[in-house]
């Protein structure tokens, strides 16, 4: 594949480093607090038991809706990011955000005093997430700067900038998140209006220092916003097509089993009063070992090994974590280990899964982009950015629906360890694509 001769200042790395984090920020405050705020306004459109199913598809739908969008728009932005450069669609997906997170907090405030009142608020949810994820989905924009930037022997180590950032938004967010609605539990408008703070501050930071990364020496893309004929491209190379497969996998199973921690929480260790407190405290415990793993450990692991390699020791972690939460649920319906060593082997098993997940991510994101034209790397970046979402959309419904088929609640974890450990005869595949 074609590469840029040189290369954008480094600079860029550490300001897109910066406004993915302060987004993702956003982001990780209101995730949490999502199903707690819009059950409020359901169970006054829906107050009857006969509704109460349809009210929890409802907030399913709410929490779908920010995946379903980007499984949309990311290959767009991406595609057009890669004719009209990186920087303009950096900032129009901040502004989005910043629009998107303010109808949040309005929404949020909203009294539920009558049904009107309580179906307007929901409606504004609605709006509010479906804008966020349009705007969000520009990640595969910023991915694409981290091409623009690197060398393809550093990709690998660039690509885990934006987990460290993902890690670092999953763990404070949640946690200022928590602090904001155990504080001020009257003024809940108070964690959108925090989010759309912090993205106007990445926006900002986006408009004064960040660069232009796209190098127009390289031919352009047509048209097209979206060109189906090129996302099937991508999905049928052959050097591209089962990194992509690998990763939409992945984030299957780890989507899959991710949902259901707060039910894990409640039914294997018991902690079923202040479930707010300790759903932010996973949260942001799964954030941290994103940080640490893609900040600090993968840097060093991924000078000795190839993306293959990496990608493989990954699956492998992550297979064995999701199949060690099966075995805590186990010990849990037996009821005779105690909350001490429960609760250790599910943090062993988050650990061993998060890190698995945190070194198989940045190494198929690099590959895919070593492997991909520097004409088309936002195009092809966003297709798989797309394929991520569509594993988010999917995964709960799947882990959530499993959790609740058998009274163990085994089947979630049982199901994604398989799904994941699937992945390792890809691995040979993937390999010898390099080498053509």
């Amino acid at each position: 594949m074609s590469e840029p001769a040189d290369y954008p200042s480094r600079s860029a790395l550490v300001i897109v480093f910066l406004v993915v984090v302060i987004d993702l920020l956003g982001f990780g405050i209101v995730l949490p607090l999502l199903p707690l705020f819009a059950s409020t306004y359901v169970e006054v459109v829906f107050p009857t038991q006969g509704d109460k199913a349809f009210g929890g598809a409802i907030i399913g739908l709410l929490m779908a809706s920010f995946s379903a969008m980007q499984f949309v728009f990311a290959p767009i932005w991406g595609r057009v990011s890669d004719r009209y450069g990186r920087r303009p669609i950096l900032l129009l997906g901040l502004a989005g955000s910043v629009v998107f997170y303010t109808l949040f907090g309005i929404a949020s405030d909203l009294p539920a005093t009558n049904v009107q009142l309580a179906g307007f608020a929901l409606t504004l949810l609605f709006v509010a997430r479906i804008g966020a994820g349009i705007a969000g989905a520009t990640i595969s924009t910023a991915q694409a700067v981290i091409a623009d930037c690197t060398p393809p022997e550093k990709r690998k180590h660039g690509m885990a900038i934006i987990g460290a950032a993902f890690g670092i938004g999953f763990t404070i967010g949640p946690v200022v998140g928590f602090a904001g609605a155990y504080f001020f539990p009257s003024h809940r408008g108070a964690i959108g209006f925090v989010a759309a703070i912090l993205s106007l501050l990445a926006l900002g930071l986006c408009y004064l220092r960040m660069p232009e990364t796209r190098d127009f020496r390289m031919p352009t893309t047509g048209r097209k916003w979206l060109d189906l004929r090129a996302i099937r491209n991508a999905l049928t190379t052959p050097a591209i097509a089962p990194v992509v497969l690998t990763f939409f996998l992945a984030t299957l199973g780890f989507a899959s089993f991710e949902v259901t921690l707060a039910k894990l929480n409640a039914d294997a260790l018991g902690l079923k009063s202040n479930w707010e407190k300790y759903n932010f405290l996973v949260f942001a415990y799964v954030g941290f070992m994103l940080l640490l793993t893609q900040g600090f450990i993968y840097q060093r692991v991924a000078k000795s090994f190839t993306e293959p390699t990496l990608m493989a020791m990954g699956i492998t972690l992550m297979g064995l974590g999701v199949l060690s939460l099966a075995g805590v649920t186990w010990l849990a319906v037996q009821g005779r280990t105690e909350f001490s060593i429960l609760l250790s082997l599910q943090l062993v098993s988050l650990t061993l899964a998060v890190v698995g997940f945190a070194f198989l991510t940045p190494s198929a994101q690099a590959l895919i982009s070593r492997r991909t034209e520097a004409s088309r790397q936002g195009e092809v970046l966003g297709v798989n950015q797309s394929a991520s979402a569509l594993a988010r959309i999917v995964g709960p419904i799947l882990g959530l629906t499993l959790y609740s088929l058998h009274p163990t609640h085994m089947l979630p974890y049982l199901a994604g360890a398989l799904l994941i450990l699937l992945m390792l005869p890809l691995i040979p595949r993937i390999r010898r694509a390099e080498l053509v």
